[in-house]
């Protein structure tokens, strides 16, 4: 699902009505009808609403709500707050209906008092707030920020048309006073501001209504942000056919541990396999084979030459790469370590190895101040930085990569010639195009050791199983997070282990493959 800025959607809006020929009018009784139809789902038992709309398109939406709900026997108070500004165009119109249809409309002007409206709306089961939308580009003032205040402090739930007042739909600060809303229905596609934090904190849940317009539109938008969503990546799990074997699934070589990390090695195997991998192997330190052997029985492992502190020697590179011949997929980094020693073989395994590869953790850090060197390689890469990590690669810092989350993964997939998968609230999934995909799922459960180890397994699993490189950042990122609420749900966010997410995993499948 595409998400838009303000003005890209504006621009979908001049090509529906102006090329296409769709009325304008069309539009907004569209998108009353979407408000109405998400009022019934998520309200079922309200009954009276008090909508407040403003002198725009956005309060003509309001309009038309008012007199879709009004003709479902919804009781509607309308109240038009123009603020001083002559309602003209298409708002007015809906106006002119509203009173033909005899619907009591309070207009407020710019000197009038919010006290009587604001009383009457605290009686009634809902609030809507069409004051302003998307378009909106500086702070609320006076009156219309003395309004949505006031409006905060009722107790009944807040529904946004479009996007609640205050925000700016093309970005992810709040500019000044806003609604706080507990829904908000948008129209063709998400805006940055009801996906991002802070600004998304206000949104509450999102519902996106269908404007009628042709999804080509939509589709060749302006932007390059994504929202990855169930339906469409269900459509790109592929079956399995009756006559398979374990060969049609790939072999995953992961190259993980040491001394006192076994763990790592243990879940990023122990993920693999759960995510479908017809074979998995660790090539880890020989003093750890035993041990892996035990976490992961469904696993194989290979013993690698290491140094006296626990971590890879340098000629591990070398058995890993005569090993590598015949699997499909190479995953680098869970527990290695910064051994001097290790760093040398990672970046010599990783610019020389010509699988695809899935670099973590320590293998991440193996390119500190370098990432560029990952432009050599002659396969596919994909990077799982956390914000730290990141920053080391770019360098930069952490503080610097979260100011900006969207803006540093596009910056390290363009300087890395790799897929950057950026860990955190809303991983994202940038590509060396520019284009940033958000992940929706997951949740604070997640941040716990260990958990990064997982998405390495998954995402080299499903590279081993020969989906596209990009999809399968995309499918593993959104499994993983379900797979954590899967979790979640049952065993709360505070007790929640990295384990759990392994074991979960079927479950996450299963779900995707059923959206």
């Amino acid at each position: 699902m595409r998400i838009l800025t303000a003005e890209s959607m504006r621009e979908v809006d001049r090509i529906a009505i102006d090329e296409f020929g769709i009325p304008s009018l069309v539009l907004m009784e569209n998108a009353a009808i979407g408000v109405v139809e998400a009022i019934a789902d998520v309200y079922p038992d309200a009954s009276s609403v008090a909508i407040f709309c403003g002198p725009g398109n956005n309060g003509g939406d309001g309009l038309a709500l008012g007199r879709q709900l009004a003709v479902r026997g919804y009781h509607v108070e309308l109240n038009l707050v123009t603020g001083g500004r002559e309602t003209r165009g298409d708002a007015l119109v809906q106006l002119n209906i509203c009173r033909n249809q005899g619907l009591p409309i309070c207009e407020i002007g710019p000197d009038d008092s919010l006290r009587s409206c604001l009383e009457t709306a605290a009686g009634l089961d809902l609030v809507v707030d069409a004051l302003f939308g998307v378009g909106l580009r500086r702070p609320l003032e006076g009156q219309f920020a003395e309004l949505v205040e006031a409006l905060n402090c009722l107790l009944p739930a807040k529904v946004a048309v479009d996007l609640p007042s205050g925000l700016n739909g093309s970005r992810w600060e709040i500019p000044g006073p806003h609604v706080e809303a507990e829904l908000t229905v948008t129209f063709g596609a998400p805006k940055v501001a009801h996906i991002f934090a802070p600004a998304a904190e206000s949104v509450g849940e999102v519902v996106v209504a269908d404007l009628g317009i042709p999804p080509e539109l939509l589709e060749r938008a302006e932007g390059d942000l994504h929202l990855l969503v169930d339906e469409e990546l269900a459509s790109e799990l592929v079956p399995r056919p009756l006559a398979s074997h374990k060969g049609d699934y790939g072999h995953v070589l992961l190259v993980a541990g040491s001394v006192g990390k076994a763990g790592a090695a243990i879940l990023a195997a122990r993920a693999a396999v759960r995510s479908g991998a017809g074979l998995v192997t660790v090539a880890t330190p020989r003093e750890l084979v035993q041990t892996v052997d035990r976490g992961s029985l469904e696993s194989m492992t290979y013993p690698l030459s290491q140094t006296e502190s626990g971590g890879l020697a340098e000629d591990a590179a070398q058995q890993v790469k005569e090993v590598a011949t015949g699997m499909r997929a190479l995953g680098v980094g869970p527990g290695l370590g910064r051994d001097p020693s290790t760093v040398k073989a990672v970046r010599e395994l990783v610019l020389e190895c010509e699988l695809p590869v899935v670099l973590d953790a320590d293998g991440l850090n193996a390119f500190a101040s370098s990432c560029r060197l990952l432009r050599q390689r002659r396969a596919d890469t994909v990077l799982t930085p956390h914000p730290g990590e990141l920053a080391r690669l770019l360098e930069s810092t952490a503080s610097e990569v979260q100011s900006d989350r969207v803006q540093a993964a596009r910056h390290g997939a363009t300087e890395s010639g790799a897929i950057v998968v950026l860990k955190g609230y809303q991983t994202l999934v940038a590509s060396p195009d520019g284009s940033v995909h958000v992940n929706p799922t997951g949740n604070p459960g997640m941040a716990t050791g260990g958990t990064g180890d997982v998405l390495t397994g998954v995402l080299a699993s499903l590279i081993a199983q020969e989906y596209e490189t990009l999809a399968a950042a995309r499918l593993g990122v959104f499994l993983h997070g379900l797979a954590g609420d899967l979790a979640a749900s049952e065993t709360g966010q505070a007790a929640l282990a990295a384990g759990d997410l392994v074991d979960y995993l079927p479950r996450a499948f299963e779900q995707l493959d059923k959206a």
